[in-house]
C-alpha cells in the first residue's frame, strides 16, 4: 500500500513538471481554435487529475480522521485537482498567450466562487442551516476581508482583459456590475472596520463584526436612508428585504454569466478572424 502510494506521487509530480511545448496548427495547417469549453476541457491532463483525486482524496480522509473541520477535508481534495489546472493553464498560454490564459484563470475562478455562494444558498434554503453556519465549501474564506480582497482583484483582472480585447456589449455590461459589486463590498469593509473600532471602544474587541448589510437588502443602505426609504426602489422585490446571502449570491450569478457571455462573445469573433 505504502509503495503504491509512493509511486502515485512520484508519478504525479512527473506529470505536473513535464511541460509540452503545443503547436498552434496541426500537421494539416488547420488553426486549433480557443473557444470558450476550451477552459473547462481538462482531458489532456486525465492523469494529472486522477492522481490528484486520489491524492487529494487520500489527505481529505486523514483530515477526516483526525477530525480537522469539513472546509479542511474540502480544500485538500481542491488542493489535489489544482496542478492538473495550472498545468491546463501554461498549454493554453503556450497554444494561444497571455490573454487567453488570464481569461481561462478568471473564468474558472469566478465560476469555482459562485459554486461556493450556490452552496451557501442551498444550505440556508434547503437544508436549512442557520445562518452563520451557511458558509459554503470552504467556510473559512467566508470573511469579510476576503470577498473585499477577491473583488478588487476579480475586478482588476477584468479591466486588464477589456484592454486586451475582451469588449462587446456584455462585457461593458460585466465591469459596470463589477465595479457596482466592488462598491458594495467596499462600503461593506468600511462598515466592517468602523464596527470593530466600535466594539473595540466598548471593550469587546473579540466580538466578530461579520455580516453586516450592505446597499442592498434587508437593513441595508436602500431600506435605511432617508432618501430611499419610502421610493419606488423599496418595491423591487429583494432590493430591501432579502438576506445578505441572497444578496450576494445574486451579485455573483450576474458577474459570472456576464463574464462568460462576453468571453464566449470576443472567443467567437477571435476564432472567425483566424480562421484561414
Amino acid at each position: 500500500m505504502n509503495s503504491t502510494f509512493i509511486e502515485i506521487i512520484i508519478e504525479y509530480f512527473n506529470q505536473l513538471f513535464k511541460i509540452k511545448r503545443m503547436q498552434l496548427t496541426s500537421p494539416q495547417g488547420k488553426i486549433y481554435p480557443m473557444r470558450l469549453l476550451t477552459i473547462y476541457d481538462l482531458r489532456q491532463e486525465w492523469i494529472l487529475v486522477i492522481i490528484g483525486v486520489i491524492v487529494g482524496g487520500l489527505f481529505g480522509f486523514l483530515a477526516l480522521s483526525y477530525k480537522y473541520p469539513a472546509w479542511v477535508q474540502a480544500a485538500c481534495v481542491i488542493a489535489g485537482l489544482l496542478p492538473a489546472f495550472s498545468r491546463h493553464v501554461i498549454d493554453i498560454y503556450t497554444k494561444h498567450g497571455w490573454w487567453s490564459a488570464t481569461l481561462t484563470t478568471l473564468i474558472a475562478a469566478q465560476s469555482f466562487h459562485g459554486v461556493e455562494h450556490l452552496v451557501q444558498w442551498v444550505q440556508y434554503h434547503i437544508l436549512r442551516w442557520p445562518f452563520f453556519l451557511a458558509s459554503g465549501i470552504i467556510s473559512a474564506a467566508n470573511a469579510e476581508w476576503v470577498h473585499f480582497g477577491w473583488n478588487w482583484i476579480v475586478l482588476t483582472i477584468m479591466v486588464i482583459l477589456v484592454f486586451g480585447g475582451l469588449r462587446n456589449p456584455f462585457a461593458w455590461l460585466m465591469i459596470a456590475w463589477t465595479i457596482a459589486h466592488t462598491a458594495e463590498h467596499t462600503y461593506l469593509m468600511w462598515r466592517y472596520v468602523q464596527a470593530l473600532q466600535e466594539l473595540a471602544a466598548l471593550g469587546v474587541p473579540d466580538v466578530s463584526a461579520q455580516g453586516l448589510p450592505g446597499f442592498f437588502g434587508r437593513d441595508g443602505w436602500l431600506a435605511t436612508s432617508e432618501l430611499t426609504r419610502d421610493t419606488f426602489i423599496c418595491r423591487f422585490p429583494g432590493f430591501t428585504t432579502a438576506v445578505r446571502l441572497d444578496v450576494h449570491f445574486w451579485w455573483n450569478v450576474g458577474e459570472t454569466i456576464l463574464l462568460i457571455l462576453a468571453a464566449n462573445v470576443t472567443l467567437r469573433h477571435k476564432n472567425q478572424i483566424e480562421q484561414p
